[in-house]
């Protein structure tokens, strides 16, 4: 076993408090004079900390949220965490006056080693430092074991630390680490075993949470169920229930009810930039076009002067609501179209890192050509400004694919399509979920020549000039792209009650129809178009109990 350095001396301590107020900077540099710790360094904003970081290795990191105008400190903490200025043996204190449940879920998953709230009593700043210097110095070797990661040194030495009397305060949380590091160790079975055990003698929810990881590793979904309906009572536990249910689902292949879990998961965490990249990802694969583009407007807004903030989120909002104007009518579509103008405008003028390429605006001006019905426009821009290329980035490459195909330029759409699988490597969430949507987006592409916008034209068309079955065909084909809008279901019903006058519906035409009553079912509706639904159902001689549409 590698031998692991002694702890710090209180004189070897070199602290960082980060706050705009002077007033807290020196009730906590006092605090820490009265313990023995000279080493302290101040930082009135993000800036300075992080010069500071990189001139420095800092054993304690004070972080405020409030800290300044030119980046929050959840941002900036989340950023001393990636650069590697604060790992495992790092003590951090999170300060706030700001005490939101959405904050704080997002704090705990930073995972501080305390969170304190301002206005700070100098007593009880006192008492908590003296607190965690003493955690620090009894758990040293068991902090560098996770630091290293290496997990089954971690367990041998909490083992011995449990059989120390000195130890009984922080008999908890030397459970708790033990806990982690067989979850990290994939020994999920003896996992469950372990959080068992727990679970007759501590109530705190980091067992439920362990306990359930455990169980849904293990895919022993219907005992995991009994305790995620318990956490989801418990303020402290909901948010990892949501959170393990969705990534349950996804391993499991079940898209929808990922989704459902993250959008609540995000709810309650929403600064999290990484989950609202997967929520746009299970949004783009269930066909939520409104739901994508919010999570791309929610990763714009809070990824603002962060580590992650960068151009390409810009564009993704854009694209995100051209993707739905292409699923509205033209008057729905104004306002998003206008949005996207607007925005584009501003991208035009950023320099520096916060550039974009021509061809990206010239994708994004050939796409707003398409939707408000200017394909020459668009085809000229395209032919022009737009190169093939290999060497664009994933979304640079869907966003082109898209607009070939919106032209009409099958072929070209699909070459495009066939190499993006190869852009995707690894079994993470984002590949497993993007590879699915890519699958499903190679399959749409080739099977539907048209937006749904065009779709639901194409088919008040035929619909008008009395060609029912080719506007059937329209609308089926409108509600794989858009399976969640009801105007497009209840345009089906309607269109079949037609057919049915003069045939019976076949067993394909029966199928849409169940499909369509049920997602009608599942919308809020004004009383005329309940009205609406239910004439629809009685001429099509549709069962309206939700059992009969499963």
């Amino acid at each position: 076993m590698k031998k692991i350095p002694p702890p710090l001396s209180p004189e070897e301590i070199n602290v960082l408090i980060i706050d705009g107020q002077s007033l807290v900077q020196d009730s906590i540099k006092n605090a820490f004079h009265q313990v023995g710790i000279r080493n302290v360094k101040n930082a009135q904003n993000a800036f300075y900390a992080l010069r500071l970081c990189e001139q420095h290795q800092f054993n304690m990191v004070m972080v405020a949220f409030d800290v300044a105008s030119d980046k929050d400190g959840f941002h900036l903490y989340e950023e001393l965490k990636m650069k590697g200025h604060i790992n495992r043996e790092t003590t951090v204190v999170f300060l706030s006056a700001e005490t939101s449940p959405e904050l704080v879920n997002c704090i705990i998953e930073l995972q501080p080693d305390d969170f304190w709230v301002k206005p700070l009593d100098r007593n009880k700043v006192e008492t908590r430092l003296r607190y965690l210097l003493n955690i620090r110095s009894k758990l040293h070797k068991l902090l560098h074991c996770l630091d290293t990661q290496d997990y089954a040194a971690a367990i041998y030495h909490a083992e011995r630390q449990l059989l120390d009397p000195s130890m009984k305060d922080l008999v908890p949380r030397i459970k708790r680490i033990i806990g982690e590091c067989l979850i990290n160790l994939h020994e999920f079975s003896e996992a469950q075993h372990y959080f068992t055990q727990l679970l007759e003698t501590y109530k705190y929810g980091w067992v439920s949470i362990g306990m359930a990881r455990a169980l849904l590793k293990q895919s022993k979904k219907e005992e995991a169920d009994l305790l995620i309906d318990e956490m989801l009572e418990r303020d402290d536990t909901r948010f990892a229930a949501y959170d393990l249910l969705a990534q349950y689902h996804i391993e499991h292949e079940q898209y929808e009810e990922a989704y459902e879990q993250m959008k609540q998961a995000s709810k309650l965490a929403p600064r999290n930039i990484n989950r609202n990249k997967k929520l746009w990802d299970l949004a783009r694969l269930n066909h939520d076009k409104m739901g994508q583009y919010l999570a791309t407007q929610n990763m714009a807004k809070y990824a603002k002067n962060s580590i992650h903030d960068s151009p390409e989120l810009s564009l993704n909002v854009i694209r995100s609501g051209i993707d739905l104007a292409t699923s509205l009518s033209q008057e729905e579509a104004v306002p998003f179209l206008r949005k996207a103008d607007r925005d584009i405008e501003i991208l035009k003028n950023q320099r520096g890192a916060m550039a974009v390429d021509n061809e990206q605006l010239a994708v994004l001006k050939a796409r707003m050509l398409c939707v408000r019905d200017d394909k020459k426009g668009a085809e000229k821009v395209m032919e022009n400004e737009v190169n093939i290329r290999d060497n664009a980035s994933l979304e640079d490459n869907l966003d082109k694919m898209k607009a070939f195909h919106e032209l009409g330029q099958k072929e070209k759409s699909l070459a495009i399509l066939d190499r993006l699988g190869k852009q995707i490597a690894g079994d993470s969430f984002s590949s497993h979920v993007v590879n699915e949507y890519l699958k499903q987006e190679s399959i749409e592409r080739r099977e539907i020549n048209f937006t749904a916008k065009e779709l639901k034209e194409m088919a008040a068309v035929n619909y008008k000039e009395n060609r029912f079955g080719p506007a059937f065909q329209n609308l089926k084909q409108a509600l794989k792209l858009s399976p969640q809008n009801k105007q497009v279901a209840m345009s089906l019903l309607k269109v079949l009650t037609q057919i049915a006058k003069s045939d019976r519906l076949n067993p394909e035409q029966h199928e849409e129809a169940l499909k369509a009553i049920s997602l009608i079912n599942s919308a809020s509706l004004s009383p005329a178009q309940e009205a609406k639904r239910d004439a629809y159902a009685k001429q099509l001689g549709l069962d309206m109990e939700a059992e009969s549409l499963e």
